[in-house]
């Protein structure tokens, strides 16, 4: 039951560039898709992963929610959808006991936007049915990576902690992870996690990325393995034009000189860096190609092939002015029609539909598919099976422990139960009510209910809209239709620590290639860069992850 503010979390802070769908929604900076190093050990840094037979004894047994049935079940790695309308006097209870015993705990998560007064009737509302007392450390998203820094580096660590992917650069979060974040197997670990139902139902996958240092350390927000950052357009603007949606690249640029007008401040797409990788079937990361070769992303002729046609829209005029100087939000322009095409994760098209409902009600978003870059199927590379995750500071307490797991498995409450239904949308009366069966939020809802306790834990992936549940059909059946074309690579699934030595080899890529694209550098720049990188560690880093892979088999 997504929420029907449209005010929700405006995502990653950190955005990669020439991302491929295999990491967009992790986020990991740093130009190419990187592979984010995680890991490490007690006693220091611990390199390289934990996967197959060894992480299997580490994960909780995989036992599947009954409440329910979607609509639109789970195909080539989609999130489920749900499009029928619930009855809301006849939810399910996922959660019949308070596992919670009231013991204060402490949570520090990002937050997007302005964070509720603490003691609000949101947070007392779900603490009471959790039998849980969070005090909420929120802390601003876009700064977090900084913030949390500072944390981990301290002596005082919050309770629990949430930790994204995409703040998980270089090695000394990961490391401090493994240092300052507690061993949950002997709570979770095979059948011990069926006293917490809704943890036991987040698929297997997503808690094999929650491996740390060899241990599970993380409760994971699961993700779809489909793709989840998409090309949004304005099929409104389209109809009314008689815009054909482009299915190649140079049909792209051809349509984006045709659709652009500067006189008229109006621009074909935002910076769209986000979808080029894919559109050019660049692999993420470490990948052992056809060829039988591991190559790095960026030694990949996909890799330079996706940077040029890039290039060719900032030098064709057809990317927005503030596009290029990296300024304003790319969404706003959608919205107020001065871009047509932009990317956005799977949010945006419930978020800017419900946002324009009555403001524009002639405003229709959609996602167009990918193509490939000459017009065939686009390859596309599987997202990440978890993104996000709480974690519980060592020493912690056995109460808090069990506390802490209590608010997760409340988080985690699946799609149809009074649980999700609360965390969702908060008190019937004071946060929302309901109209011809469908929740609506008040403006204390919209300012209450926003991305705090669903930060901690999550339910398999799925796509649900009582108010527009044509969004959620669209959203489902998209990811359907490109989950066919989707591909895993050897390293899908692992978290991986990188040795420390390597740590810099890529920081330069990120500002390069902005640089590059908007015609500030040569093309013989981002080369010299590739060779630089490989004499300067890359081919060493390759041998590493030979072993890693030889050691551990291919995630593929």
């Amino acid at each position: 039951m997504t929420p029907n503010a449209a005010s929700t979390s405006s995502g990653p802070s950190r955005r990669s560039f020439l991302a491929s769908t295999a990491v967009a929604t992790a986020a990991v900076a740093g130009g190419m898709p990187l592979l984010t190093a995680c890991g490490g050990s007690d006693n220091g840094s611990r390199e390289g992963a934990t996967s197959g037979k060894a992480a299997d004894k580490l994960i909780p047994t995989y036992v599947a929610s009954t409440v329910a049935k979607p609509d639109l079940p789970s195909k080539n790695g989609s999130s489920a959808g749900y499009t029928s309308k619930v009855d809301l006097a006849a939810l399910a209870t996922s959660v019949p006991d308070k596992l919670g015993t009231g013991a204060p705990i402490k949570i520090m998560s990002p937050f997007w936007g302005t964070p509720p007064k603490p003691g609000c009737a949101y947070y007392k509302g779900v603490d009471a049915a959790a039998g849980t007392k969070v005090t909420w450390q929120n802390q601003d998203g876009t700064t977090y990576g900084e913030k949390l820094g500072a944390v981990l580096a301290s002596s005082s660590i919050p309770d629990m902690v949430v930790v994204p992917s995409w703040e998980m650069v270089g090695n000394k979060i990961p490391n401090a992870v493994t240092a300052k974040f507690m061993d949950l197997g002997p709570y979770l670990a095979g059948d011990k996690v069926k006293k917490y139902p809704n943890l036991a139902a987040i698929p297997s996958d997503s808690w094999r990325m929650s491996i740390f240092g060899g241990a599970l350390r993380g409760i994971p927000m699961p993700s779809a393995p489909a793709a989840s950052i998409m090309p949004y357009y304005r099929k409104d603007i389209f109809d009314k034009k008689g815009y054909t949606v482009p299915k190649s690249a140079d049909e792209f640029l051809s349509w984006a000189k045709d659709a652009t007008s500067a006189k008229a401040k109006v621009y074909a797409c935002g910076d769209i860096a986000w979808l080029s990788g894919s559109i050019f079937g660049a692999a993420p990361g470490w990948n052992i190609d056809d060829d039988g070769k591991l190559r790095y992303g960026i030694e990949r002729p996909e890799y330079l092939e996706a940077l040029e046609w890039t290039r060719k829209l900032f030098d064709a005029g057809v990317v927005h002015p503030d596009d290029k100087a990296r300024t304003g939000d790319q969404g706003q322009r959608f919205t107020a029609g001065e871009i047509l095409v932009y990317a956005s994760d799977a949010s945006a098209w419930y978020v800017k539909t419900a946002e324009q409902a009555k403001a524009n009600p002639d405003f229709q978003i959609e996602a167009m598919d990918y193509f490939g870059a000459d017009g065939g199927n686009p390859t596309l590379y599987a997202s990440p099976p978890a993104t996000i995750w709480s974690m519980i500071r060592k020493g912690a307490s056995k109460e808090t422990v069990e506390n802490a797991l209590a608010a997760a498995n409340f988080a985690a409450a699946p799609y149809g139960t009074k649980e999700r239904m609360l965390v969702d949308y908060g008190v019937e009366g004071t946060h929302y009510t309901v109209k011809d069966g469908v929740p609506v939020k008040n403006d204390r809802g919209n300012s209450e209910v926003i991305n705090a306790w669903v930060m901690l834990a999550a339910p398999a992936p799925y796509f649900a809209h009582p108010d527009f549940p044509e969004v959620a059909r669209k959203q489902a059946e998209w990811q359907q239709r490109m989950g066919a074309f989707m591909k895993k690579t050897s390293t899908y699934g692992m978290n991986i620590v990188e040795p420390t030595r390597y740590a810099s080899l890529t920081s330069q890529f990120e500002q390069l290639q902005i640089d590059y694209v908007r015609g500030h550098k040569k093309l013989s720049d981002v080369q010299q860069a590739i060779s630089t990188w490989r004499s300067s560690g890359g081919d060493k880093l390759r041998d590493w992850y030979k072993k890693l892979l030889d050691k551990n088999g291919s995630g593929n």
